[in-house]
């Protein structure tokens, strides 16, 4: 049973910075594709940013490219979220999962506020 438990969040004034970072364990974390997702309230999750299981590859969202870098250590069983640039807009409670996201994995998310 995999289990990932996402860390970094917080409140940040716009234009500010944040990392996140999700400790993945239960499951070979090297062999999966990894992402980070996003949820509004009352919203479903939206993907925000992908990267391949070797970390070779990265794609985001429209609204989040050239301000958010995903990145990985697969030795330490970890991935990030560089988070420049921030936006009131990007208010919302962050998770990461396997790219397509298992149902069971999901974790507690942390919150990112962008606010003044």
């Amino acid at each position: 049973q995999g289990q990932l438990v996402e860390s970094g969040g917080g409140l940040v004034q716009p234009g500010g910075s944040l990392r996140l970072s999700c400790a993945a364990s239960g499951f070979t974390f090297s062999n999966y594709a990894m992402s980070w997702y996003r949820q509004y309230p009352r919203k479903e999750r939206e993907l925000v940013a992908a990267i391949t299981s070797t970390g070779g590859d990265t794609n985001y969202r429209d609204s989040v490219r050239g301000r958010f870098t995903i990145s990985r250590d697969n030795a330490k069983n970890t991935v990030f979220l560089q988070m420049n640039n921030l936006k009131s807009e990007d208010t919302a409670v962050y998770y990461c999962n396997t790219n397509p996201y298992k149902s069971n994995y999901w974790g507690q998310g942390t919150q990112v506020t962008v606010s003044s």
